[in-house]
Order: structure tokens, then sequence, then C-alpha cells
């Protein structure tokens, strides 16, 4: 966004100068005239020579930033300030500059006489379908400040469950990486050499030997092919997922899976029972929560469920009997909504169940890390260890004939 230089006279008679940030010259004047500024002089601000080096990760809009802007405004709106100036103050305070940005064009559109809920929904990267549908309710029932505060709670225990799985698989992808990194070296490096010594030393080689020698040859001869035949089949796995049927296909088996798929399964309820509570909540009519909470399921196979259960409710019937029929939410979700809604309390029991949930995944996420902690040592030691075995045993035989 540009910056303009301004002077102007103040109520008192004095001169003040100033630099602000706004989209065109006639937004700064008026902005200045709201403040009881007169003879406003306005330049915009000379650029000159300036280097910038490229940002790392292109300036994404994380939910921290989501999550502190959110808490904070709740707190601005429920202290009374106006809502075009709590915008101003935030936009103003806000180090990451794309975020910083769109607050400036949501201020400016809500000035223009746009919703706040319309002028968030201009810039969907930053503001999801949830968030936008959320203030929108919260704007008509006279509640953003409530709104706002459970949209930052949400947006909390959403990041902290994706900071679980993602420390969850740091470990044993750390430990994987780390022994092929050192497999590759002994092969490529280690393993040629001690081949060309036996190879003068003559005889007869022991089975073991042999079939990591003829491993590393052929690791050193079609090195290249194997790194670009990798990539070319993550390649074809991402354009296979980009597809309805691979999508549908994969999300299936991920839900299938030996170990990973419990998981998948107990993150996905936590999240459709979080977010639709959160919503119905909120004020947010059951159909419409229903069809954003499909479309952010994150897995096909969730997501179809999710709209088989829409499509149910739209024929007259409960949301219970379609849940068990779609075979993908456990039975004890399936009677707890069922009770929700035969209580009327809904909301609360969506939120009751989503923090069993979470804490299922909790507890989930440490099984997993504590059963593949042995497991990947034992790969390691197996993997360097059986190496270095099948490269000594022709040594420990020539010993061995030496002195016999």
């Amino acid at each position: 966004m540009p910056k303009f230089n301004w002077e102007a006279r103040t109520r008192t008679g004095g001169t003040q100068k100033g630099v602000i940030e706004a989209a065109t010259v006639d937004m700064v004047e008026a902005q200045l005239k709201r403040y009881g500024f007169s003879n406003i002089v306005i330049k915009a601000e000379s650029k000159g020579f300036s280097f910038k080096l490229p940002k790392i990760g292109g300036g994404r809009i994380d939910e921290k930033n989501l999550v502190i802007f959110t808490r904070q405004f709740s707190t601005m709106i429920d202290a009374g300030l106006p809502l075009v100036q709590c915008l101003e103050i935030l936009a103003s305070q806000q180090e990451n500059k794309p975020f910083q940005e769109i607050l400036y064009k949501v201020k400016d559109s809500v000035e223009s006489g746009s919703t706040f809920a319309d002028a968030l929904a201009k810039h969907p990267k930053a503001f999801d379908q949830l968030f936008v549908n959320l203030v929108a309710a919260g704007e008509i029932g006279g509640i953003l400040d409530t709104i706002l505060s459970r949209l930052a709670a949400y947006i909390e225990k959403s990041m902290k469950l994706k900071k679980q799985i993602k420390g969850a698989m740091v470990y044993p992808i750390t430990i994987l990486s780390i022994a092929l990194v050192v497999v590759g070296v002994i092969l490529v490096f280690v393993i040629p050499t001690f081949a060309k010594m036996f190879a003068d030393f003559g005889g007869e080689l022991p089975a073991p030997t042999k079939f990591v020698i003829a491993l590393s040859n052929f690791l050193i001869k079609y090195i290249a092919v194997i790194i670009v035949g990798f990539y070319l089949a993550v390649w074809g796995v991402k354009k296979y997922y980009a597809t309805p049927p691979g999508r549908k296909n994969i999300d299936r088996m991920a839900l299938r899976a030996p170990i990973a798929g419990s998981l998948i399964r107990k993150v996905a309820v936590a999240k459709f029972t979080r977010t639709l509570g959160t919503m119905v909540s909120s004020g947010v009519p059951i159909m419409d929560g229903l069809e954003i909470v499909a479309k952010t399921a994150g897995n096909k196979i969730v997501e179809e469920a999710i709209y088989s259960v829409r499509q149910a409710i739209s024929e007259g019937k409960t949301m219970a009997e379609p849940l068990a029929s779609c075979g993908v939410f456990p039975p004890m979700v399936v009677q707890m909504i069922s009770v929700g809604e035969a209580t009327g309390a809904m909301d609360a029991m969506l939120n009751k169940i989503a923090d069993f949930y979470d804490d299922e995944v909790d507890d989930a996420v440490a099984a997993m890390t504590a059963m593949m902690e042995p497991l990947l040592m034992v790969f390691l030691g197996t993997a360097v260890g059986g190496l270095v075995v099948a490269m000594y045993l022709p040594i420990f035989k020539l010993a061995g004939a030496v002195g016999g």
C-alpha cells in the first residue's frame, strides 16, 4: 500500500506533519479531516532506490497472525471501540505486511459501506468461509465480540491439533532421513573401497558381502535414475490425488491404514464436531454449517459423508441416522449427537465430543510415538549394522584362514 506525506493545520492553529498508508489520496484526506485537520497538503512519498531480499515463504498469513488479530479485535469491540477504528489500530501494528495490506483494504471496504463480513469475504486466503459466516452471524445478532472470542478459541484449538500431528511426524521423518543418508553414504563411498580391497585378496566372498557390493554397484550406476524416478513417483501421486477418483481412493486408503488410519479418523471427528459446534452455537443455520464443514473436512470420504448427512436432513431426517449409515463416524459419536438432537443441546454436545476426541488424539499421538521409537531404532541399527557386518565377514574369514 502506498505511503503519503502530509502536512495540515490542527484545531489549535498549529502545524503537524506525518506519513499515512492508504490506497488513494482521497482516503488520506478523508481520514485527516475526521481527525479535525484543515488546510491539508498531501504528497506521495518518494520511493527512491531500494533493494529488498526476497521473502522466505512469500509473506504467508498463518493462523498465529489470524488468532492474535481475532483475539485483539474481540477485546476492542467488547470495549466499545468503533469497528473502523479497531481495524485502523490493528492494521497499523501488524508486522506481517501482506496481512497488514489486507486489513487496510478491509477497513477501506467497511468505510465505503460494506458489512464487515462482506469486506472479509473479499480476501479468502486470509479469512475462510467459516470465519466469514461466523462474523456475519455475529453482525446480524449483535454479538460480534462473542463470536470473535469463539473464533479465536476455535483457531487456537485447531492450531494445537495441527501442531500435535506435525510434532508426531517430525521424529520418525528425522530418523528415517538420517538412516537413508547414512546408508547412502556407506553404499556410495565406503563399500567400493572394501570391494576393491576384497578383489585384490581374491577368493570367494560370503553371500551377504556379495549382496551389499551388488547393491552398492547398482546404486552408483543408477543413482540419477533412482532420484528422477522418486520425484516422478511423487509428482505422479500428486497429480493422481488432484483428480476426484484419485483423491477419493487415497483418502480411503489413509482411513484404512493400520496405524495412521485410526489417528486420521479421530482427527477428522474432532475437527468436524469442533467446527460444527462452533458454528451452531454462534447461530449459523445447520445446513450452512454442514456445507462449510464438508468443504473444510480435508478428507474426501469424510466430505462425502457430511454431504450425505446434509442431504438427509434436507429430506426431513435427523442427523444421527445418516451419520450412522455412512460408516465414518464411531457409534459413540452418533449416539451423543442423537442425544443432543433430542435434548436441543446440539452445540454443547458437539463441543463435548470435540473435547473428548482432542484427548483421544493426544493419547493416539503419544502411543504412536512411543511405538515408533523402538521400531525406528531397530531399523536404523539393522540397516547400518548389517552393512558393517557384511563388509567385515571376509576379513574375519581371512583372519581365520591365516590363524589356522
